[in-house]
């Protein structure tokens, strides 16, 4: 598994829309379906963004953990 698995998973948990979590991320829904697909990388800002937003690890979206608990609640 990699990160685009992780954020399409995270996502779909969610019941969000790619448009939904573009507009979160002050991107379009074009680009955030291109990181899903791994067509680009995913800034680490936006890695950032995703993982306040869902609450989880940025080392659980980029799949170094199966921990979704955030370091700073660890």
């Amino acid at each position: 598994m990699d990160y685009r698995l992780r954020i399409r998973d995270l996502r779909e948990d969610h019941d969000k829309t790619q448009q939904n979590i573009a507009d979160i991320l002050g991107t379009s829904q074009t680009m955030y379906a291109r990181y899903e697909r791994g067509a680009s990388e995913l800034p680490i800002r936006h890695l950032i963004c995703l993982a306040l937003y869902y609450n989880v690890s940025m080392e659980y979206i980029v799949v170094l953990t199966d921990d979704k608990t955030p370091l700073y609640r660890r």
